[in-house]
């Protein structure tokens, strides 16, 4: 695990550009106390890497292929729960933040954030400290002022997402339109949303729904 004089990296993303390119900021380190110890490029291989590894930081993706980065993330902290995970991905809806750090992710940065945002980042996960900057906490904080959805609602907006009318979707649901229209406006109501298109827009925002 960490020594007095660096910090070991694991770099977890299914593009192995975004790797390089993770690298090369990582090791222009002013300080050179940051190296790279090992790559993956799923979720599989992160458990396996950090494992055989056991990073002092764990730079993670969420979307990867053959598991995700939430689902490694809970993996490794359930078996490890010191490991010093960084989500670092491209997903800034408010829930993909909170599913990160329930799993237990110690920080969270969008992969344009600046390259002495994640020094600074490494660095304080590293030594026991969270980081999350202003705008992904501004997201958490929005998300507390919206009333959760049931596991049904937040399944018939992902369907209305996908565009099906209301007939539709009671067929697939195996319910009346009265009650998909029932559970329509409860999803307009928790979501501040006026119509089917704004709450999409926001479900979308907020990583509540996928887009297929």
């Amino acid at each position: 695990m960490r020594s007095s004089s660096s910090i070991g990296v694991l770099l977890v993303d299914d593009h192995p550009v975004v790797r390089a390119g993770m690298a090369a900021l990582l090791e222009i380190d002013p300080e050179e106390n940051i190296r790279v110890v090992g790559e993956a490029g799923n979720g599989h291989q992160a458990i396996e890497r950090f494992e055989e590894l056991r990073p002092d930081v764990t730079l993670m993706d969420l979307r990867m292929p053959e598991l995700d980065g939430v689902e490694a993330i809970r993996a490794i902290c359930t078996r490890h729960p010191q490991a010093r995970i960084i989500v670092l991905t491209t997903f800034d809806g408010d829930e993909d933040i909170t599913l990160a750090l329930r799993a237990g992710a110690s920080g969270y940065l969008l992969k344009d954030s600046p390259r002495e945002q994640l020094l600074q980042a490494v660095r304080s996960v590293a030594g026991g400290g969270r980081f999350v900057p202003p705008e992904v906490a501004s997201r958490l904080t929005a998300r507390d002022n919206f009333e959760s959805l049931s596991p049904r609602e937040a399944e018939l907006l992902q369907i209305i997402a996908e565009g099906k009318s209301n007939r539709e979707i009671a067929n697939e649901l195996f319910i009346t339109e009265g009650t998909v229209k029932f559970h329509i406006n409860r999803i307009l109501t928790k979501l501040g949303a006026s119509n089917r298109s704004e709450a999409v827009a926001i479900a979308l925002r907020r990583g509540l729904v996928r887009k297929k």
